[in-house]
Parts: structure tokens; C-alpha cells; sequence
């Protein structure tokens, strides 16, 4: 199975990069830095995604190279957290692109690649500040609540390619994302799942795991919040 991850450098790309070329998945990764991982069946490629030329150059290359895509995991994004009198609308802009855009020319790079697929999937990233409307990082939630909406229409557009396209919203997990959020805030955010702990990678790649399996050909257009948020 071959499988695309944005944002493949570190966090939850760099885990579930490792996770599937473990499972024998070939993995190809993207970041806009170098990644240091190795492996005979990992390839990795320097691009930033909301650059719709770069993406379309790296499609460009994987359909060389492999012919085909199984699963794209549009992994790759960013946070703001600040109020919205403290977010520049540079910020909000920024978010967009890479967030919203980004995963969009993904999608639309990669789809024709996906349709030589026998079981195509696409998994796009959201977040559960979405459904709590999270105080502190609006220009954050508005980005994702593109993506889910996104996926919603998305995943009837190319159901007649047999593609499924689902999202998965994961909780706080200890990545660089939310390195700089103050413990009172993660707390507060915490107390309001129904499952009080913070999230981790491999709750992640449970999600994703039924997302791309073969048997869930008939699972389109769904949100997973993580933590039993809703």
C-alpha cells in the first residue's frame, strides 16, 4: 500500500510515518524542512503545501515514480492561539492557505493518482476546538471548519471514483502544536472531554487505521472527534 503524509517531519506525520512503514506501507513524506527519517521504503520530499505549484511539482513526481496512491493523509497544519483583537489578519491568512488550501490542492493533485487505486482514501485533519468553538484561537477554527466542510461535499463529488474522504479531529497530544499553551488553558480544555486525558498517536492511527481499511468502503464524509467530544 503506498500512502502520502503531510507535514511527515515530526508529531503526529513523523508517527504515523514510522507506524505504516512498520505495517510495510511504502510512505511518502512532505514537510517544508528535511526529514532524518530512514527507511528503504520512506521517501521524503521538501515542499510547502499551500504553494499550489510545489504541490502539483510533487504529485507530479510521485505519479512517476509509483504510479499510484492508496491513501493521502492531509496531516500538514498550523495553530494560532490568540485572541481575535490579537490575531493579525496576516495570521488568519497564513491559516487559510496552509490549513484550508493546503489540504485542497492536495486533494486536487493527488485525486487522479488515488482513482488507480483499488480502495482510494483520504483522511483530512481537524481539531476539537471546532465543536467546542474554542475562546483563544479563531482564526484556527475557522481554518479547520473549512476542512470539515470541505470533506463533506468532497466526499459526495467523488464518490463515483469510489474514493471515501473522512475527517479525524484529534484532541491535545503533546506535539510542538500546543507546546506553548499555558497547563491552566490545556486543563480547562481537557475537563470538557468526556474522557479527561490528553490525547496520543496512537489513538490517532487507530482512527486513521479504519479510515483507509478496505472494509470501510462505505464510510464517507464523517467526523471523528477524538475524547468523546461533540
Amino acid at each position: 500500500m503506498i500512502i502520502v503524509i503531510t507535514g511527515a517531519r515530526k508529531g503526529i506525520g513523523r508517527y504515523l510515518s514510522e507506524y505504516y512503514l512498520e505495517k510495510g506501507f511504502t510512505v511518502i513524506g512532505c514537510s517544508r524542512n528535511e526529514s532524518d527519517l530512514i527507511n528503504e521504503k520512506y521517501y521524503h520530499y521538501q515542499l510547502d503545501i499551500s504553494d499550489e505549484k510545489s504541490v502539483n511539482n510533487f504529485s507530479k513526481i510521485v505519479h512517476k515514480k509509483f504510479g499510484k496512491v492508496d491513501a493521502l493523509i492531509n496531516n500538514a497544519g498550523a495553530a494560532s492561539m490568540n485572541h481575535f483583537l490579537f490575531t493579525p489578519p496576516s495570521t488568519a491568512q497564513r491559516l487559510i492557505e496552509l490549513n484550508y488550501l493546503g489540504t485542497y490542492y492536495c486533494v486536487r493533485s493527488f485525486i487522479n493518482l488515488l482513482k488507480k487505486s483499488v480502495n482510494p482514501r483520504i483522511v483530512n485533519f481537524s481539531t476539537i476546538a471546532v465543536p467546542l468553538d474554542l475562546a483563544g484561537e479563531i482564526a484556527y477554527v475557522v481554518s479547520k471548519s473549512a476542512v470539515e466542510a470541505f470533506t463533506k461535499v468532497l466526499a459526495k463529488e467523488i464518490s463515483q471514483f469510489n474514493i471515501t474522504v473522512n475527517v479525524i479531529g484529534p484532541t491535545p497530544i503533546d506535539t510542538d502544536l500546543i507546546s506553548r499553551v499555558p497547563k491552566e488553558k490545556l486543563d480547562i480544555l481537557l475537563s470538557k472531554q468526556a474522557i479527561n486525558r490528553m490525547g496520543k498517536f496512537s489513538d490517532v492511527a487507530n482512527v486513521i487505521d479504519f479510515f483507509i481499511s478496505p472494509s470501510s468502503d462505505f464510510i464517507t464524509g464523517q467526523i471523528v472527534y477524538l475524547g468523546g467530544v461533540s
